[in-house]
């Protein structure tokens, strides 16, 4: 079932066609306690969100509102109790914390990740490159990640996620370990996915900017209002 913008179902196909992701009703609780009976705490509690073409959407909520755990359901990494979401079939995720591969450089990471994606070498060499220049860190092709800055660290993060041109972006606070010159740099990479109508899905526990977005949700006792 497609979401609307506000929430609401909407029932017609090409609204539906024209949704990139679409999450309904979601809801999560998790378990205190490892005994039988243990009492469990709602985090998500019908939680909806929909991206289009070419949107920007942040989504924003104190810490601990369950940001990151609707963040991981949307991209299939958690469970959902209840409700459904539809993906797109490219789809790229950038975690809070980087999961790489301390032994691994730069350039090894990105060879890794493009054979997951099944992507051609050519193709990936091509991607890899345009997003060294992009962010910036192309001295660092051949440094291993354990001896990468916590901000080149958050580079290649971000790399990783855009390496096969995802239709939908899903972002967990990106800006963590970001200077002034890589957060331009990061504004301008979202606007030309925009233009190329693709879509971004910010999570922060405030939004910075405001009028760089498309939609601003909140997360407010487990559900999404729209600001």
């Amino acid at each position: 079932m497609a979401v609307s913008e506000s929430g609401s179902p909407e029932s017609t196909a090409g609204s539906a066609q024209a949704l990139l992701l679409a999450a309904d009703g979601i809801e999560k609780s998790f378990g205190r306690g490892w005994w039988p009976g243990r009492p469990r705490t709602p985090v998500l509690r019908g939680a909806e969100l929909v991206l289009r073409p070419g949107e920007v959407v942040g989504l924003a909520g104190e810490n601990g509102s369950g940001k990151s755990t609707l963040m991981k359901i949307l991209v299939g990494d958690l469970r959902a109790d209840a409700g459904s979401v539809r993906r797109p079939r490219r789809l790229g995720y950038c975690p809070q914390q980087p999961v790489v591969y301390d032994r691994l450089t730069c350039d090894e990471h990105f060879e890794l990740f493009g054979r997951a994606y099944r992507m051609s070498p050519e193709v990936a060499h091509r991607s890899r490159g345009h997003l060294y220049a992009a962010l910036g860190f192309e001295r660092y092709a051949g440094t291993r990640a354990d001896r990468l800055s916590g901000g080149t660290l958050a580079k290649l993060n971000l790399g990783l996620a855009l390496l096969a041109d995802p239709e939908v972006l899903l972002l967990d606070e990106p800006y963590a370990g970001f200077d002034w010159d890589t957060y331009l740099r990061f504004w301008e990479i979202v606007a030309q996915r925009r233009q190329a109508g693709r879509s971004v899905l910010i999570i922060s526990h405030f939004v910075a900017d405001e009028q760089r977005f498309d939609r601003i949700v909140d997360l407010r006792e487990g559900r999404t209002v729209p600001r």
